[in-house]
């Protein structure tokens, strides 16, 4: 790792002195973009961090949410691209390992995990598709080894990926509010390093995030092990229950240096360590080597030299490595020995804050002709176009992925994989309901308003299950920000972003910031990604099966707004056309609609309608439940169009309601009161799927049939190619 001349000359200037190789080493390691967000960082404070629910302490890796009846709920969310693009077994199931001990560092005990997967055209490419399988290996072994369930994510495809991977992924963490770990520092405590050994994988971790992957360094892969991350968990959570822990950090991207520079500066304190009292797996580590090591399942732990016994004897019983590794000073340093030789002696503050970049940003000049449409070749017949999509990778069942999880281990996991959210059971009797959304095309189109919709799409998401959204974590993965065009592109999907949950007060609770995702053909497509927290006060919706003579309801107004569909891009390999765009007045009165009828229970399911549009929201009703519906598109409300448009836009703000007949007037009726835009449009019964428009029928699928390519496809292109 190294720094740029400029920043060398700015560390040489602040510290009056050449640097020592270790210092380099450390500060270069800080300052890389991965750890510092010295790109981003300035813009992120525009975000809304705060809310009533909300619990700000110095030091968390994870966002706190105060649940009600003493206790939280923590989240937070992470990624490993870069690894993952080089080796994705190994790199998914490290970035699980990662945010699983973000969420403990809080004291809490991580109860779920979620992803979001992104890849390159697995229709054509066998590199993706081999990237594909094994990341989705790397996330579910490592899950399932350490019994957390994988409730849930969300997977997308797109040539932007070729050859490269976006593997994010999410943890919810849930704990007594008393018990929550209080970091802090006292004269005479000692830092102790606990888990696995220090070895020379990952070494770099952090400068590879930060650049462009033009090579496949696999030495700065971490090594996963998750049964003694498994161990970790038991032991930290009995240490935190005896109170034994004054201060906790995981160690992550740039190693003991970050995690001590970190802890050093969040608390206001100095650290001096010695390297030879770290416990390594080979004997002849340099200092430079140790310090940033990015070896997984490691903690770093403040605790006094009272409580160090009782700490040191839970190691003991549970196998783990345990080292005191140095003390706690109040010079604001940290020092960094071999023995009595010194090899650092830098203020914790030059090493943990990195000078923040004003970087400049210019709109592309692609978005000034992006929204013209190309005249569409005719469909001549939609029934077999249809089953086409169906099989779409972005649109086709993703069973092969979550199958992979174990989502029920825990007990907790009400709402399973494959519906629109994930639900998990909490102590204190209430439910909490999360979903990850993303949608690079419509960012790419648009980004202030491709993001919005990825935010708002998560909070639909959550509503159908019957959650008050309350909670957000974003995720903002970008090319180069030394590209202003590219940088123009983050800027605009953080604003979108920030206005969103101002106007919803939905504070963001914690979030990452990926850049330089460049492949060899370029940058990828801007892709913010968007976790949704809901809150269910009572029971969450429980989608009951549909039956003959149901009806079905669709709330929200249907808009020409197909750009960056699946219709468009899958169908007519068009990239373009008007982006859907939120209104945010609607959008509110359409989710607390929806939460209401919920709550009174009229309605047997709630489903948004999202990626593939009316026709593929109504398809997996139908194949869910093994049974048909005849829609008339004729009485979708909103804008006047043609049949392919009603069929396949995917305007926001819209759920698909299923509706016992008897119950149909009762829900008219408070639809009508909340002055909102809905109609009925369909009937479930029979054999078939079928839409019209004024009785001329358009589409007509028997629902085996469709079932049969819509759960199969996915798997088949994996396997079979």
């Amino acid at each position: 790792m190294s720094l740029d001349p400029q920043e060398l000359e700015e560390l040489k200037s602040k510290i009056g002195r050449v640097p020592t190789s270790t210092e380099l080493q450390i500060v270069a390691a800080e300052w890389s973009e991965h750890c510092s967000y010295k790109s981003s960082k300035r813009h992120l404070k525009m975000l809304p961090m705060d809310g009533p629910l909300v619990i700000n302490e110095k030091g968390y890796d994870s966002g706190v949410l105060d649940v009600g009846g003493g206790y939280v709920v923590t989240a937070h969310i992470e990624s490993h691209n870069h690894p993952s693009a080089v080796e994705p077994y190994g790199g998914a199931a490290t970035g699980v390992g990662g945010v699983v001990r973000d969420i403990l560092s809080a004291g809490t005990r991580p109860i779920a995990i979620f992803d979001g997967l992104r890849f390159g055209n697995i229709e054509k490419d066998k590199q993706a598709r081999w990237l594909f399988k094994n990341a989705v290996r790397g996330v579910a072994d490592y899950g399932n080894c350490l019994g957390i369930p994988t409730i849930g994510g969300e997977v997308e495809f797109d040539d932007c990926y070729e050859n490269y991977a976006l593997v994010d992924v999410a943890c919810v963490g849930f704990g007594r509010k008393d018990k929550l770990i209080k970091n802090h520092a006292k004269k005479g405590d000692v830092v102790v390093l606990l888990g696995g050994s220090t070895g020379r994988d990952g070494i770099g971790g952090s400068q590879f995030a930060s650049d462009s992957l033009e090579s496949e360094d696999r030495s700065a892969v971490q090594i996963p092990d998750p049964f003694i991350e498994k161990l970790i968990i038991e032991a930290i959570l009995e240490a935190r229950t005896q109170k034994l822990i004054h201060a906790m950090k995981d160690l992550g991207g740039g190693g003991l240096s970050c995690a001590i520079s970190e802890t050093a500066d969040a608390l206001d304190i100095g650290i001096e360590m010695d390297v030879n009292k770290v416990h390594t797996r080979e004997n002849d580590m340099h200092p430079d080597e140790i310090m940033v090591s990015e070896s997984q399942e490691r903690m770093l732990i403040v605790t006094s030299k009272e409580k160090l016994k009782k700490l040191e004897k839970i190691c003991e019983k549970f196998r783990i490595g345990c080292s005191v590794i140095g003390s706690v000073k109040f010079d604001n340093k940290v020092h960094v020995k071999k023995g009595n030789k010194t090899f650092a002696n830098l203020s914790a503050d030059i090493i943990a804050n990195a000078t923040l970049l004003d970087l400049p940003s210019k709109k592309p000049a692609y978005l000034e002709t992006i929204t013209q449409e190309k005249k569409l070749k005719p469909i001549t017949d939609y029934s077999k176009m249809m089953m086409k999509l169906l099989s779409a990778p972005n649109i086709a069942s993703k069973i092969w992925v979550y199958s992979q999880y174990d989502h029920e281990v825990g007990i907790r996991t009400v709402v399973k994989p494959g519906g629109d959210a994930s639900v998990l059971r909490l102590d204190n009797g209430k439910f909490l309901s999360v979903k990850i959304d993303g949608n690079p095309k419509q960012c790419y189109i648009n980004p202030r308003e491709g993001a919005i919709g990825c935010f708002e799409e998560a909070c639909r998401n959550v509503v159908c299950t019957g959650a008050k959204p309350v909670g957000m974590l974003d995720h903002l993965q970008f090319g180069s920000p030394k590209d202003p065009e590219i940088f123009w592109t983050f800027l605009e999907s953080l604003k979108g972003l920030t206005d969103f949950a101002k106007d919803f007060a939905i504070p963001c609770i914690g979030g990452k910031v990926s850049l330089y995702n460049e492949t060899p053909t370029g940058s990828i497509k801007p892709t913010p990604l968007i976790g949704v927290l809901g809150l269910i006060d009572k029971k969450p919706l429980v989608p009951q099966k549909i039956t003959d003579g149901d009806c079905l309801v669709i709330v929200g107004d249907t808009k020409d707004e197909l750009g960056g569909s699946e219709y468009f891009e899958y169908i007519h390999k068009f990239i373009g056309g008007n982006c859907p765009i939120v209104n945010f007045k609607d959008s509110k009165k359409n989710m607390k609609t929806v939460l209401d009828v919920i709550s009174k229970q009229i309605i047997k399911s709630a489903h948004d309608c999202s990626k593939g549009g009316l026709a593929v929201a109504v398809s997996e009703l139908c194949m869910t439940s093994q049974i048909g519906c005849n829609v008339s598109l004729d009485m979708v409300p909103g804008e006047k169009l043609s049949s392919d448009r009603i069929l396949f836009s995917e305007s926001h703000s819209r759920y698909l309601l299923t509706v016992e007949k008897k119950n149909i007037s009762k829900l008219e009726k408070i639809l009508k009161n909340n002055k909102v835009s809905f109609k009925t449009i369909g009937k479930f019964g029979g054999k078939k799927i079928q839409f019209n428009n004024k009785g001329t029928s358009v589409i007509d699928l028997r629902v085996d049939k469709a079932h049969k390519t819509w759960i199969n496809s996915l798997r088949d292109l994996v396997l079979h190619g």
